[in-house]
């Protein structure tokens, strides 16, 4: 893979082609992360060479991914190491727009709310800053669009923290193609962010163009599919009553042993390229028209080895080839993204 980085649209940021996202971090989805854990793998991804921190405000219910992040970086009280030079060797990118609320009628009790209104998110962002131990973000993006909010005035917002100092890039993400020229319009766009994968490639339909003619960064989220391309699930798998895989098609059923088939199609080209498949399918991913960056997940410095292994891994014309074929086999994938 070309480790070279890479500019985030026409702003002066720019980012290597791996990023570790920090949402497992938070310990919302998966069982036993401390902070000692999650600030051991963020430390982790900076010696593997992978500076791009991904992050957001609704990363855990208090925060816990940012104070990871800022303790990792030796900015927060408490906190030993070179803070101030380990800020600078990080682009960090952060995420305001979402948060957390109680909500006793739901198992875990809390749902996830949507609010792009500019006074909240300048007192989301203010508060990340604190968690984080910094005084700006390199790439703050709105975490999503606001259906009661007109997406020009959230805009609007993070363009005054732009111009405050707060942020050097802007992104959106989760968005549509008419959500993206709205904001645009209203606060230069360096950046969109995406779900985007082998099986999970609606955005090459729309979104992707668009970011390819507008100079926009695409930073692709989930490449592994919460672990399924990773190689690593069996057949018949059954997933805990409180694992979020459970609410998407892709794991269930003749779907999921659909997609089990497409990953035994890759282990022959991940073995002849000397990479394991997770390496082999993050590559790939990283090479694509159009995509910046890719964002993998970790909880754990193994897991981050795991993952960082990628930047290692060469592909030819034959593992292209093989990879298309595979995935032209494999036909459209049932089901959408849960919500």
């Amino acid at each position: 893979m070309n480790a070279t980085p890479r500019p985030l649209g026409e702003s002066a940021v720019s980012v290597g082609p791996l990023g570790l996202g920090c949402w497992p971090l938070a310990g919302m989805t998966r069982a036993g992360v401390t902070h000692e854990a999650a600030v051991a793998t963020v430390r982790a991804a900076l010696d593997a060479g992978v500076t791009h921190l991904d992050t957001a405000y609704c990363y855990g219910e208090r925060g816990e991914s940012e104070r990871a992040i800022g303790a990792a970086l030796g900015l927060t009280s408490g906190t030993a190491g070179n803070g101030g030079r380990r800020r600078d060797a990080v682009v960090l990118a952060g995420k305001c727009g979402i948060h957390w609320e109680p909500d006793a009628a739901l198992s875990p009790p809390r749902r996830q709310v949507v609010d792009g209104r500019p006074e909240r998110i300048r007192a989301e962002v203010e508060e990340s800053l604190r968690r984080l131990g910094t005084d700006r973000f390199d790439l703050l993006y709105l975490h999503a669009p606001d259906p009661a909010v007109p997406i020009e005035e959230s805009a609007g917002e993070l363009q005054r923290l732009m111009a405050a100092g707060k942020a050097r890039a802007i992104g959106l993400s989760n968005a549509s193609v008419a959500n993206l020229e709205r904001f645009a319009a209203a606060c230069p766009l360096a950046a969109c962010q995406m779900q985007f994968n082998m099986l999970q490639r609606e955005i090459e339909a729309d979104v992707l163009p668009w970011c390819m003619r507008h100079g926009v960064a695409v930073v692709a989220y989930w490449p592994l599919m919460k672990g399924l391309l990773a190689g690593k699930m069996r057949r018949g798998q059954e997933f805990p009553a409180d694992d979020s895989r459970r609410k998407y098609p892709i794991f269930a059923g003749a779907e999921f042993a659909r997609n089990l088939d497409f990953v035994d199609a890759l282990r022959p080209v991940a073995t002849r390229l000397g990479c394991t498949l997770t390496a082999l399918v993050l590559a790939w991913t990283a090479e694509q028209p159009g995509i910046t960056s890719v964002l993998f997940g970790a909880t754990s410095p193994e897991q981050v080895a795991e993952n960082a292994a990628a930047l290692a891994c060469e592909l030819d014309d034959a593992a292209r080839e093989s990879i298309r074929i595979a995935i032209a086999a494999r036909g459209p994938v049932a089901g959408r993204r849960a919500v």
